[in-house]
């Protein structure tokens, strides 16, 4: 009986030992689920690899179907105005800042006192050497060369009587009738009467030149300027104040001063091909030629105050675009370097490294290339070239005008190359294009 009960109340070895609930009220600890909790970060886990797997083929695929650089086609293209590097002979100038000077400038003044009677030019009136300017009253002068001549005249007769006296004295002398120094006397006497006559003769030269004095002529050939004087005014030798200034347009000179570093290579370049070097006289804004002159004279001393030498340039000036008192901007042609590598003024940008441009490539996309100016590349005067001495090639296509929306390998467009008119362009052309557009955007 006992056996039997052990047998049931023992359970089978094969089955789990059920463990009883504890009873209720009791304060024993309950179990924590452990596994349960490191299952769901395990799901979490997955979950956030599998988006960042599915995000990166994403992105993948996305490069894959629109190329390299697909990220930047997707801004629009820059428009940009662009150039050709062109290659040709360029002249080198050494620049200075110069000023007009007159040919000649002359100062009218009266040389005798007298009443202005006529004036005979205009106010910027071209005159030539020998034209009338002004005629002062002529008759006081006139006057006093009549009286001249009448004294010149009573002298004249004196000599005369005195010469008939010495004759007759000489006769005398032979027979004894004189002493000989009555005869000298009356020798004496006729050599006064000569240096008399010839005195009066040149005050007849003085007064017919004081009379001629009172017609005023140009000097030179020029141009008149602000009239100072007006007919009917008394006018004086000693007024400080001319009548009127003349300057010599054509031909005109220019004056302007070089560093004086500049000097042994124009001595040298003067050796070659002469002193009479070409000048080029161009605006303050550089952009238009003025004249062409050549170098008349260097100056004999450098200025120690500022270390430059002045030079002096004639220009024939026919069409008086140079005029005097006129700031310029003068050219001296150095030499002509052959085979040259230009672009525009506007092409060369400044950055940290030096000089660069924006270079566009086949596919147009920019390039930022690091080039190197050529030293004194003037340049054609008045074309805004630079040269360059390394960097570019002749034939390639720069970026001249709307660098600053432009970075290493920005697309670009020709803004210059304007939109074809609506006739040679049609409407549904356009549409199709857009609507392309919009499918592959979507």
């Amino acid at each position: 009986m006992d056996e039997m009960t052990n047998q049931r109340t023992m359970p089978p070895s094969d089955q789990p030992v059920k463990a009883s609930p504890p009873p209720p009220g009791s304060d024993a600890p309950k179990p924590k689920s452990s596994s349960g909790k490191m299952a769901g970060v395990v799901v979490v886990c997955l979950l956030i690899v599998g988006g960042a797997v599915w995000l990166a083929r994403h992105r993948a695929a996305g490069v894959e179907k629109k190329g390299p650089g697909a990220g930047r086609l997707e801004l629009p293209p820059v428009p940009v105005v662009a150039g050709t590097v062109a290659q040709k002979d360029v002249p080198i100038y050494l620049g200075g800042i110069g000023t007009v000077q007159a040919f000649n400038t002359v100062t009218i003044h009266a040389r005798v006192d007298g009443q202005v009677q006529k004036i005979g030019f205009t106010e910027g009136q071209d005159v030539q050497a020998g034209d009338l300017l002004a005629q002062i009253d002529p008759d006081p002068y006139r006057t006093a060369l009549e009286q001249t001549v009448a004294k010149k005249g009573q002298d004249e007769a004196q000599l005369a009587n005195a010469r008939v006296d010495l004759k007759r004295y000489a006769d005398l002398l032979a027979n004894e009738g004189v002493t000989q120094q009555q005869y000298d006397t009356q020798k004496s006497l006729v050599d006064q009467l000569v240096a008399t006559v010839n005195a009066d003769q040149a005050a007849i030269e003085s007064a017919k030149v004081q009379l001629a004095y009172t017609t005023i002529t140009s000097p030179i050939d020029g141009r008149t300027g602000i009239r100072q004087v007006d007919a009917g005014n008394i006018v004086h030798a000693s007024d400080p104040n001319g009548l009127v200034v003349i300057t010599q347009l054509k031909p005109i000179s220019v004056v302007f001063t070089l560093p004086e570093q500049t000097l042994t290579g124009i001595q040298e370049q003067s050796q070659v091909s002469g002193p009479d070097l070409p000048v080029v006289a161009v605006s303050q804004d550089n952009a238009t030629v003025l004249g062409e002159g050549k170098v008349a004279v260097i100056d004999n001393q450098i200025d120690f105050t500022t270390a430059t030498i002045k030079l002096k340039a004639t220009f024939s000036n026919t069409d008086l675009r140079l005029w005097p008192g006129q700031f310029v901007n003068a050219r001296l042609l150095l030499t002509v370097r052959k085979g040259s590598v230009v672009v525009p003024d506007a092409v060369i940008q400044r950055g940290p490294e030096g000089a660069f441009v924006f270079v566009i490539k086949d596919d147009q996309t920019v390039q930022v290339r690091l080039v190197k100016v050529a030293p004194q590349s003037g340049a054609q005067v008045g074309q805004g070239e630079t040269v360059i001495a390394d960097g570019l090639r002749p034939g390639e296509r720069v970026v001249v005008d709307g660098q600053y929306k432009l970075q290493q390998g920005s697309r670009v467009k020709m803004a210059d190359a304007a939109a074809k008119p609506a006739s040679q362009k049609p409407k549904a052309e356009d549409n199709s294009k857009s609507e392309s557009r919009s499918k592959a955007k979507s």
